[in-house]
């Protein structure tokens, strides 16, 4: 099991890369296509993380709306007239560099989706060297992490390097919530729909990927414990790169617990510490410094 697959496709007309660098998704490079619905015509930038339904559109998608998708480069008519097993609307085929193909339904709101590997043995290979093994990062208490030896030639200021696993926990129940080498956070949108956002916990790396819609550079309406369901929104704090509402979270620092902080608007990378742990802890690379 992988944390973040970010899926590299290309056209199966003309062979040409649809990732798109500059506009990132889930903070990550794009699919870009062309969308036609009725006579609107506009883009689509959709989220190349597998299994995050996030995109960008500059035209309205309502759902269970029929879209025409259509590629940037060679303009051809992408959709299919294979049916999707779940709703039958026709579905739109993408070739994955690593050999094979995925497919997502042309109707919106619906999920179906599915990879077909030309050679499984040498996408797994690839896997492996892109993602890595699942580590073992899991500790359901604090005294977990902190039974951990601590070296004893730590400077007085501590500095957090990029990459650094974080372990998290709920400020107000205590309980981690880090689940399969993710932070799962229960999210709540803008149409009251509520779902999980699964976050990278690792320092400075800002995979992510949600369980329902989550518009980006958009505020998101709630952040809660996954376990006590308690809002992780602060009143009196928030972002200092967007001005947006931050959630503060729990992570482990030497032997003690410190507030860490993280905006609520989708796709702002800020995060940051309090004013008194930043006297004693440094964040390396961080927007902040």
């Amino acid at each position: 099991m992988y944390n973040f697959i970010s899926l590299n496709v290309k056209c199966p007309l003309c062979g040409e890369s649809l990732m798109s660098e500059e506009h990132l998704v889930d903070n990550s490079p794009s699919i870009s296509l062309d969308i036609k619905i009725g006579d609107k015509k506009g883009y689509i930038r959709m989220s190349s993380i597998y299994g995050s339904y996030n995109y960008v559109s500059d035209i309205e998608i309502k759902p269970n709306t029929l879209t025409e998708f259509f590629c940037p480069h060679c303009h051809g008519l992408m959709n299919t007239e294979i049916p999707c097993e779940v709703c039958k609307a026709p579905m739109v085929p993408f070739y994955l560099d690593i050999g094979g193909k995925v497919a997502v339904c042309s109707k919106a709101g619906c999920k179906n989706h599915f990879v077909e590997f030309e050679d499984l043995s040498n996408a797994l290979t690839k896997f492996y060297e892109d993602f890595g093994f699942q580590s073992k990062h899991d500790h359901d208490t604090i005294e977990e992490v902190f039974s951990l030896p601590v070296d004893e030639e730590e400077t007085h200021t501590e500095t957090i390097a990029s990459g650094s696993f974080l372990h998290t926990y709920c400020p107000h129940c205590k309980r981690s919530m880090i689940e399969s080498d993710m932070l799962k956070l229960k999210i709540i949108n803008d149409n009251n729909e509520s779902g999980y956002i699964l976050l990278s916990p690792f320092l400075n790396v800002f995979s992510s990927k949600s369980t329902i819609f989550l518009q980006e550079d958009k505020v998101i309406h709630d952040i809660k414990c996954p376990h006590c369901e308690e809002s992780l929104i602060l009143k009196d704090k928030t972002c200092d790169l967007c001005n947006s509402p931050v959630a503060a979270i729990s992570i482990s620092a030497r032997t003690r617990l410190i507030d860490f902080y993280i905006c609520s608007k989708k796709g702002c990378r800020w995060h940051g510490l309090s004013e008194d742990d930043m006297i004693e802890i440094k964040l390396e690379d961080s927007l902040e410094w």
